[in-house]
């Protein structure tokens, strides 16, 4: 995705349902998080071994999440990407993002044909960063 693209979706951004979030503030997926929270995105937390994180409730699937979700932000493994993107285009989110270290061509495909943008090996918290610090 072309580096507009990314800071469209960003800008076009409310709400984002971190799917692997922790409720462990040591983890990755708390701090980041905890950073586009801090940035004024609602985060909702979605990982069925949790009942909270952040002070928001968890839910076990993207399907259970009552509110309408802009994007999808997956910590997962790459192999575990296919059943969230599904989810991710059922609920008919704007984006998928795969954290860095997180790629799956062919859920991207299925993704980008269901009008999805999609995001893959990039941190969003780094390029949140990067695009209000105006680079």
């Amino acid at each position: 995705m072309a580096n507009n693209d990314i800071k469209n979706l960003l800008d076009n951004t409310r709400t984002i349902a971190v799917v692997g979030l922790s409720d462990n503030s040591a983890k990755t997926s708390y701090i980041v998080a905890r950073y586009m929270q801090a940035h004024g995105y609602r985060v909702v937390p979605v990982n069925p071994t949790i009942k909270e994180s952040l002070g928001e409730k968890a839910y076990p699937s993207l399907l259970d999440v009552p509110e309408k979700v802009d994007l999808v932000n997956v910590f997962r493994s790459s192999n575990e990407v296919p059943p969230v993107a599904d989810q991710a285009i059922a609920i008919k989110a704007k984006g998928i993002w795969m954290q860095e270290g997180i790629v799956n061509e062919t859920s991207a495909e299925k993704a980008r044909a269901a009008g999805l943008k999609v995001v893959m090996d990039r941190c969003i918290m780094v390029e949140h960063a990067r695009w209000t610090a105006g680079l």
